[in-house]
């Protein structure tokens, strides 16, 4: 039964890399994925699929693996298990665009298993601009709703709270950008839903990406920007570096279970900047974006 249903899982989310990436090679019109094949040492592996200085895409990642092995005990400890065998898989995308004006996103959807009692799904899409735009915001949270709500109305609501409580810079005092939804260890116990369904509502968070950010990429791709706006983009970057390599759990647990470094910090921007005490100036849309870097904003 389990693993029947395991395969349906990767079958699934290999289906929805190879759209994702068609749909992006389409939209940024240039640029072209590399793909490499790999193997980790223990268990499993993956595809990794990146993407580079296109007409739209400076550096972008859209990756598929499915690992299994043995937990450090520092996962055991985390997750709270006494087994240490397990199989994870997912797919993980981050898309730095080279225009300032087009957002950073980020989507991630896994589903992980120790045995028959101990699975769940996990994952979210979010949104980080360079600069605000509050239609393009609210078109994005909609977007989400809409998904969120053909499987319970809910999930919205509890989804988009945890996705700003996760995704928040803690050092910094503001969200890494405007949210989103996030959710971990969804499962019939506390959904109401079968494992098949959870699965199904884990496959329509991920055909949420390429609508969502395929019209953000049209409505953007064209605005003209200078050196002071790429400053401001290299700035906004380098607080989602911090926020990846201090506070994300998924770069955490690929490099404590020994994963594939490159595929781990494929998230990471190619350029970013780190200027000394930083404030934007009061009536700047720099300064209006950060006064939007908030918890408990409704874009909805």
């Amino acid at each position: 039964m389990v693993m029947i249903f395991k395969d349906q899982v990767v079958a699934a989310y290999q289906k929805i890399q190879d759209e994702i990436c068609a749909g992006l090679v389409l939209a940024d019109g240039k640029g072209n994925f590399e793909e490499e094949v790999w193997s980790r040492e223990g268990g499993g592996g993956g595809r990794t699929r990146v993407i580079q200085n296109g007409a739209v895409i400076e550096k972008g990642g859209v990756n598929f693996s499915a690992v299994h092995g043995k937990l450090p005990e520092s996962i055991k400890k985390a997750f709270n298990v006494e087994s240490d065998e397990f199989f994870a898989t997912g797919v993980s995308i981050v898309i730095h665009p080279s225009n300032p004006f087009v957002p950073i996103i980020h989507m991630n959807i896994r589903y992980f298993e120790m045995d028959e009692q101990t699975r769940w799904f996990g994952g979210g899409i979010d949104l980080t601009p360079h600069y605000v735009v509050d239609t393009d915001v609210r078109y994005f949270h909609h977007l989400l709703k809409q998904t969120c709500d053909e499987f319970d109305t809910s999930f919205y609501s509890k989804f988009k709270q945890q996705a700003d409580d996760y995704f928040f810079i803690k050092h910094r005092n503001e969200t890494r950008g405007v949210g989103g939804i996030f959710y971990d260890r969804l499962k019939p116990e506390n959904t109401g839903l079968s494992f098949e369904q959870i699965l199904d509502f884990s496959v329509g968070v991920g055909n949420t990406f390429l609508p969502a950010y395929t019209e953000l990429i049209d409505r953007n791709r064209d605005m003209e920007f200078n050196a002071e706006h790429q400053e401001w983009q290299y700035l906004r970057r380098s607080r989602y570096a911090e926020f990846n390599l201090v506070y994300d759990s998924g770069t955490k647990f690929g490099l404590e279970t020994n994963g594939r470094i490159e595929s781990i910090l494929m998230s990471l921007p190619p350029m970013a900047k780190w200027a000394y005490n930083h404030h934007p100036l009061a009536g700047t849309r720099e300064f209006d974006t950060l006064s939007k870097l908030k918890k408990g904003i409704d874009w909805a």
